[in-house]
């Protein structure tokens, strides 16, 4: 079982950071993915980064703007948010995969097998 904790804080100017702490048997992640529901709408991905490797995927909406990328040593992933929008606004989780996830499935809810509870991210206009 993988247990997955979102936080996030607050960089400057309009910059956010989310992080997912990942406790349990992290060895079975392979995958690690972002997601986010907005308000009146169905859960979306975001962005997603190989374990164990340098493949990553994004969401065209936040294509430039967001990166992510993982610390094994910490067994934490990271979402770097810039250029944030009102539209961002939307509670973001993460999700661990126990494959190695191709990069036209990343964005598969359903290939991923653990979630964390998600984290609110607010962005006024």
């Amino acid at each position: 079982q993988v247990m997955l904790v979102e936080s996030g804080s607050v960089q400057a100017g309009d910059s956010l950071r989310l992080s997912c702490a990942a406790s349990g048997a992290t060895l079975n992640i392979y995958t690690m993915g972002w997601f986010r529901r907005r308000e009146g709408k169905e859960r979306e991905f975001v962005a997603g980064i190989w374990w164990r490797g340098e493949m990553s995927s994004y969401a065209d909406s936040v294509m430039g703007r967001f990166t992510v990328s993982r610390d094994i040593a910490k067994n934490e992933a990271y979402l770097e948010m810039n250029s944030v929008k009102p539209e961002d606004t939307a509670v973001y989780f993460c999700a661990a995969a126990r494959s190695i996830l191709s990069r036209g499935s990343f964005d598969r809810a359903y290939e991923y097998d653990y979630w964390g509870r998600g984290t609110q991210v607010t962005v006024s206009s």
